[in-house]
């Protein structure tokens, strides 16, 4: 029997649900996840009704309910500490640039929006290219080059070896990098690759492309001429 529920939004298209899901699965929380497809126009009532955001994800867990993914991570984080940095300075670093993803980035948000659908991605390449979130990439790879150069040299991935929760914060970039594909440095490619390798990642994706085609929502496949 499990210890609670995960409620995510369709895996297409739910950003903050890969987040959420990324953790729980790294942290071994033994929860059934229920996806609740998202209704157009919103809100999606189902969510509202258990959500006190009215959003996805949502985590019950032994009498905890947890909200916001970021809430999440740190929540999965008391299971596996190692979801952070063990070094102090490499912590805090993890910390301000996951807040920092958690708060921001609404250019590259609302210009670059996830979809995981092969078509979708054939159609979307190059496109999206708006001044905000251009500089909000440039920020990102920034972001990202720096912090494997003084933290990740033991591995492919932001602090090195291991999938800590800034690169479940930044998993969703990754999958946007990748289907829209602006101009992004040698090792913010060699980084993207790495991520959507990693196993968790991969097993998500399958999980999208095996949604049903009526979960479809025509607001997230129109592409602007």
């Amino acid at each position: 029997m499990s210890e609670g529920t995960l409620y995510i939004g369709h895996r297409r298209y739910s950003s903050w649900s890969l987040r959420g899901w990324l953790a729980v699965r790294l942290a071994g929380l033994d929860v059934d996840v229920k996806v609740i497809p998202f209704e157009r126009p919103g809100p999606t009532k189902a969510i509202a009704a258990l959500s006190p955001n009215g959003l996805v994800p949502l985590l019950e867990h032994r009498g905890a309910l947890v909200w916001e993914s970021l809430a999440i991570c740190d929540y999965c984080a008391e299971f596996a500490p190692s979801l952070w940095p063990a070094d102090r300075v490499a912590r805090a670093h993890a910390r301000s640039i996951s807040a920092e993803m958690h708060a921001g980035f609404r250019g590259l948000r609302s210009s670059m929006w996830m979809n995981l659908g092969e078509d979708f991605a054939e159609r979307a390449a190059g496109k999206g290219r708006t001044a905000e979130a251009l500089a909000d990439i440039s920020r990102i790879d920034a972001m990202w080059r720096d912090t494997r150069s003084r933290f990740g040299t033991g591995g492919p991935f932001l602090f090195g070896a291991a999938f800590t929760v800034a690169d479940v914060m930044f998993a969703p970039v990754v999958a946007r990098l990748l289907t829209w594909r602006p101009e992004v440095s040698e090792e913010t490619a060699a980084y993207c690759a790495a991520v959507r390798r990693f196993p968790l990642v991969a097993e998500w994706y399958d999980g999208a492309a095996a949604e049903p085609a009526d979960w479809l929502i025509e607001g997230y496949e129109t592409l602007a001429d």
